[in-house]
């Protein structure tokens, strides 16, 4: 195809080169891409994206290699690609990169950012955007270990249709879908509360130290509270799905109690927490969890993994509540986007004679 003329439009390109090198990897039988891989990942979506109008590009520095692969391709010339800048940031090789990321995409003006990473990789993304009360969509791409946010889609597809919707092409009514997620405050009288938050599972455990952070062993787990949960999806919130699926566009989501012991359960569920990691959990009782209505957590001290990675130590005396929020952020739905497209003849252009 021909190349649309390139318009002004600029996106946003986060890919964290760490992505899916957790623990998982090592106690379950799942695969790694490789920097190479990730590399063409970033190639093809911005040719895709080139080809249907954008004109440039602001991509995460990274010390993980992509970014040096990136730059020996372009040295060889690739008139398919759109401009190319990187962000003005020193990486850390930590969450922090992606923070900085999308508080300096957000300040450039970017009209989509696209992420490359798992469920932590795009809550980080998530989260700035949410703390700034950002329009600012997302774009996901699945490359980490436990997938229950983002697409595993072609890049080709997840570029064509940012592009459209990015140089304008599509409006965001019907290019654009809203999210929830969960808001987690730890409370302690005499300090300030802290905040965080999950896009799709805020699971507390019985553990006192964040550990290898990464979260696959069942009997540490106290309970779960999913801001949706599908049953074709691996992973922690697969504890809710296999329970009482709640769609990610549904109202409310789900809090699920866990028994400290089998005898104790109401019923046994043998969920997959992890590529082919199969384990059974101990299921106490679930709930509904209504919309901007704080659940506390009974638990009395342990830690809050948000996303599937243990982030929050809480100790007794300190108050733990867990918050629905709808409407939290934007994404792109690629579907609805290349459906527009098709319907509108966007990427059809008159033959050259």
């Amino acid at each position: 195809m021909n190349p649309l003329p390139a318009s002004d439009a600029c996106i946003g390109v986060i890919a964290n080169p760490v992505s899916a090198r957790d623990i998982r990897r090592v106690v379950a039988n799942a695969g790694n891409l490789q920097i190479t891989d990730r590399v063409n990942i970033v190639l093809r979506l911005l040719q895709a994206a080139r080809a249907a109008g954008v004109g440039r590009a602001l991509l995460m520095p990274d010390r993980g290699g992509i970014r040096a692969l990136l730059e020996r391709h372009l040295k060889r010339g690739d008139a398919s690609l759109p401009h190319i800048d990187w962000l003005d940031m020193q990486p850390s090789s930590t969450v922090d990169d992606s923070f900085t990321a999308t508080r300096l995409l957000q300040r450039a003006g970017v009209a989509a950012i696209v992420v490359l990473g798992g469920d932590g990789t795009h809550r980080a993304v998530a989260r700035e955007l949410y703390a700034a009360g950002s329009a600012l969509p997302i774009a996901g791409l699945s490359t980490g270990t436990n997938n229950a946010f983002p697409e595993l889609r072609e890049p080709t597809i997840t570029g064509l249709a940012t592009a459209l919707y990015a140089s304008g092409r599509i409006a965001p009514d019907e290019a654009l879908v809203a999210n929830k997620l969960l808001e987690v405050r730890v409370a302690d009288g005499a300090r300030a509360a802290r905040h965080d938050v999950a896009i799709v599972d805020a699971v507390i455990t019985h553990d006192r130290t964040v550990g290898a952070r990464a979260l696959w062993k069942t009997g540490s787990l106290a309970a779960a509270y999913l801001a949706f949960c599908e049953p074709e999806a691996i992973g922690l919130s697969s504890i809710g799905a296999l329970l009482q699926p709640v769609g990610r566009r549904e109202r409310g989501g789900l809090a699920v109690q866990i028994a400290a012991h089998a005898a104790d359960a109401l019923t046994l569920l043998h969920a997959p927490i992890a590529p082919g990691l199969v384990l059974p959990v101990p299921v106490a009782g679930w709930q509904r969890l209504l919309p901007d209505e704080p659940l506390p957590v009974q638990q009395s001290a342990g830690t809050v993994a948000l996303d599937g990675e243990r982030e929050l130590i809480f100790e007794p005396g300190q108050r733990v509540d867990v918050t629905l929020r709808e409407g939290a952020f934007r994404t792109l739905d690629v579907a609805r986007c290349m459906a527009v497209a098709a319907r509108d003849a966007l990427l059809r252009t008159s033959p050259q004679p």
